[in-house]
């Protein structure tokens, strides 16, 4: 952020300097008088038109499910795609297209080098598939706890800060919060050993529960737990029709954002304006920024009616578009 900060403050003094110098030419040629409240308005300019964003973009590897799942991406070529098709410097990855090299150390080295060769940043790794964390039962967690080491070790080899996990498990909310608050602190604990956090998205059942999940994550007493708050992500029971009980979605990120290490920018559809219809963006990041956020924020469409492409590209414009009116 030092760094940033400093570009900032250095190419917003350098466009003033040119504008200062541009506007006494034309003042002398012209005959113009030119005021220094003038100046200071054309100063204010080049300094909002060059600031760069609060927050860093990056890529949610299943905004690509699709492609990825037709072989028509490879998860290695996942980091040079980010940054060559559409500019965004830090990705984050999902388990499940590389589900089964978590160990293999020869593919995780190709991983890293893919991402080092085009300046990318591995952000975190989404796992999935690896047993409940908030199974009540003691033995099931506990072999859920175990199955998600690997990706703790696969995450600190790749240069991530954390990996994503889930707070699942069968059983009245109280029961399922004792279980998570178990199962997601021995992780951590494991975690903690190698520097990497443990976040756990609003995903469905309790989590979607804003206050729940809080909850949880305070209890387990770990700096290196903390939550991904997701903006769609907020139906907590579904039915065939569709979500039978939604959590308020701003009431939810401003409840997790206390925890937050992580921030994800779900999208599915979008007006002419290019503003998401479902999630008020503004709204939202109004609250990431409120909460000293200024990590970084993964794209990840899910809509049907663009194409994978079209619709990330869609998204980095909102976040830029939210981003700079907050």
């Amino acid at each position: 952020m030092q760094r940033r900060t400093f570009l900032r403050k250095s190419t917003a003094a350098g466009l003033s300097l040119g504008l200062l110098g541009t506007t006494g030419l034309l003042s002398c040629g012209s005959g113009s008088k030119t005021t220094a409240e003038d100046t200071t308005e054309k100063a204010d300019m080049a300094e909002t038109a060059v600031t760069p964003l609060w927050f860093d973009i990056s890529l949610a590897q299943w905004s690509l499910h699709r492609t990825l799942r037709a072989g028509d991406m490879d998860n290695l070529d996942f980091a040079k795609t980010a940054k060559m098709d559409f500019g965004i410097s830090g990705v984050e990855y999902v388990n499940q297209f590389f589900k089964d090299k978590a160990t293999n150390m020869d593919y995780l080295k190709q991983m890293n080098q893919r991402a080092d060769d085009h300046g990318v940043t591995s952000v975190l790794i989404m796992c999935d598939g690896e047993g409940q964390l908030g199974d009540t039962d003691t033995k099931g967690r506990m072999k859920a706890v175990e199955n998600h080491h690997k990706w703790v070790d696969a995450a600190k080899f790749l240069g991530c800060h954390s990996i994503r996990v889930n707070a699942a498990g069968k059983g009245t909310a109280e029961e399922v919060a004792a279980a998570a608050t178990e199962g997601l602190g021995k992780l951590s604990e494991y975690a903690k050993t190698v520097g990497i956090n443990v976040i756990v998205e609003n995903h469905g059942g309790y989590s979607s529960n804003g206050k729940w999940l809080s909850g949880v994550i305070a209890a387990t007493g770990m700096d290196n737990c903390g939550t991904l708050p997701d903006f769609g992500n907020f139906c907590i029971e579904r039915s065939p029709d569709g979500c039978k009980e939604m959590y308020d979605r701003y009431q939810g990120v401003a409840e997790l954002m206390p925890f937050a290490k992580a921030v994800s920018a779900k999208s599915h559809n979008f007006d002419a304006d290019g503003w998401e219809t479902e999630s008020d963006y503004k709204r939202i990041l109004k609250t990431v920024k409120d909460a000293g956020y200024t990590g970084w924020i993964g794209v990840e469409y899910e809509g049907s009616d663009l194409s994978e492409a079209e619709g990330i590209r869609k998204t980095v414009e909102l976040l830029k578009m939210a981003g700079a009116a907050v």
